[in-house]
């Protein structure tokens, strides 16, 4: 558990530094180390909400977080999140979803940094931010991923945002879907104390979340490395998941 510490630690640094939670990287560790299917989303989502929520208390005390970019989505997210986290699947259902998963999570990665800002922004209509947002949602509560990692790119390349203000909304995004997610998890099994049987994780998490929230305020730092080696690990375990599970 010491050396699953430390890589949680490292991880949650890692993501919190670029705005992210780090779930998908969370569920890629514990599927490689074999932990039951059936806690992997709980914890990932427990995770998320530990680092993520440093960030986003950072994002508005600063004012990037902007109201009338986060609701449409997050309207529809936190129910299909919650009802995500509720439906039981098998465990060769659940390692398919989370492969493919992972390696899109992977993909968007390796392809955000040539999303390039644009001088003009817009907002998107409701109906299309009703609908994206039910499907990551759904998504992030099925197999634990927070979703901001595919909403952040997908926010660039539709120029729906300034830099800071889609980080701000990636974050929030991550914050409230993990929570509707870990909501229909517990529901779903029943209260789970043997999550907390894992609290070294969590401390790791909380300690790498924090360090790497208050480095990526104070200094330059390689969002462009960070991405690529995340990406690698994604792109690796989704590959392993689907092939040799």
């Amino acid at each position: 558990e010491q050396r699953n510490s430390l890589l949680f630690a490292a991880i949650a640094l890692l993501y919190s530094a670029v705005g992210f939670g780090g779930g998908s990287s969370y569920i890629a560790l514990l599927a490689l180390y074999g932990y039951s299917y059936e806690v992997i989303p709980s914890l990932a989502l427990i995770c998320n909400l530990i680092v993520v929520s440093g960030g986003l208390v950072l994002f508005f005390k600063r004012g990037h977080f902007a109201p009338r970019l986060f609701w449409p989505f997050a309207l529809s997210s936190i129910p299909f999140s919650f009802f995500g986290g509720l439906i039981p699947i098998s465990k060769e259902l659940f390692l398919l979803v989370l492969g493919v998963s992972l390696l899109l999570a992977g993909i968007k990665l390796l392809f955000i940094d040539r999303l390039k800002p644009c001088d003009s922004y817009s907002l998107p209509s409701p109906f299309i931010a009703l609908a994206l947002g039910a499907g990551l949602g759904f998504l992030s509560g099925l197999v634990g991923i927070g979703g901001g990692i595919f909403l952040s790119p997908l926010l660039l390349l539709m120029r729906w945002g300034e830099p800071k203000q889609i980080a701000a909304t990636a974050a929030a995004f991550i914050f409230v879907n993990s929570l509707a997610g870990l909501l229909g998890q517990i529901v779903k099994t029943g209260p789970e104390t043997e999550l907390w049987s894992y609290w070294p994780l969590f401390i790791a998490v909380f300690v790498g979340g924090q360090i790497g929230s208050r480095l990526s305020s104070g200094t330059r730092v390689s969002q462009k490395a960070i991405k690529m080696l995340t990406a690698g690990l994604v792109i690796f375990v989704g590959l392993r998941i689907l092939f040799f599970a």
